[in-house]
C-alpha cells in the first residue's frame, strides 16, 4: 500500500493497524495516551502522533501522509 503522492484514506490507516492486530484506541493506550487520541493524526498534522502509527506499521509518516512532508 505504497502512495507516492496521496496521503492515505483514514480507513486506509484503521484498516493496516487492524491488519497488525491492533486498533488506533488500543495503540493510544498502548502510548500512553488517551484512547481517541492518535485518531485526531487521521484529520490534523500532529509528528508525534504520526510516528506512533507508521512505528507499528513499519513505514515512514512520509509514506502515509506525504503531504505533510513534502512541499508540492
Amino acid at each position: 500500500m505504497t502512495h507516492t503522492q496521496q496521503d492515505w484514506h483514514p480507513a486506509e490507516i484503521i484498516c493496516a493497524l487492524r491488519k497488525r492486530g491492533t486498533t488506533l484506541a488500543a495503540l493510544s493506550r498502548e502510548s500512553g495516551l488517551s484512547s481517541s487520541t492518535l485518531a485526531n493524526t487521521l484529520s490534523r498534522p500532529w509528528p508525534k502522533g504520526e510516528f506512533i502509527i507508521a512505528t507499528r506499521l513499519e513505514l515512514a509518516p512520509s509514506e502515509i501522509w506525504p503531504s505533510r512532508y513534502f512541499d508540492r
